[in-house]
């Protein structure tokens, strides 16, 4: 028990010392608005593991910004999900009443998507799918515009390859 109650004094002076600055590095990377959920997420994540907290102090307030850095991706994936949940949301609007197409429309290209490596195909659904352009999949996928480009190009081009080998298939029979 002595232990434990040591423990816990130690944490919590460790918390207090190191309580603005984490506020501060939170703030400036997410924002004030979100930095004081974000610290005590941190906080929380701490005490929750307070055994694998380190005995040297210089250690232990690196420990408690590298879970801040966790907490900030954690917090910057929600955001991108919600972005593109809102996206999704206003393109949906934009069509409108528009009728659903028939379930075994556009089956060969679906299928042609399907069987690109994943990296490509959700390049090509999020530009074709979700209505994207090519810098917002850039975003969406926090990868180089430049990289998106070049995804985007070597799907067609494997896409073209797939579906006009699969027409040559069906004139056959």
């Amino acid at each position: 028990m002595a232990a434990v109650t040591r423990a816990s004094d130690r944490l919590d002076e460790l918390l207090r010392r190191n309580a603005r600055d984490l506020l501060a590095y939170l703030e400036r990377r997410i924002g004030p608005d979100e930095a004081t959920d974000a610290l005590s997420e941190v906080m929380t994540t701490a005490w929750r593991r307070v055994a694998v907290v380190p005995d040297d102090g210089l250690q232990a307030r690196l420990w408690l910004f590298v879970v801040a850095r966790n907490v900030v991706a954690n917090a910057r994936r929600g955001q991108r999900r919600r972005s593109l949940l809102v996206l999704r949301v206003q393109n949906a609007g934009q069509a409108g009443g528009a009728t659903a197409p028939h379930a075994d429309d556009g089956l060969e290209v679906r299928d042609a998507v399907a069987r690109l490596d994943e990296d490509l195909a959700e390049v090509v659904r999020l530009v074709h799918w979700e209505g994207f352009t090519l810098a917002e999949v850039a975003q969406v996928l926090d990868t180089p515009a430049t990289t998106v480009r070049s995804r985007y190009a070597r799907a067609k081009q494997e896409l073209r390859a797939a579906l006009s080998a699969s027409e040559v298939l069906v004139a056959d029979f």
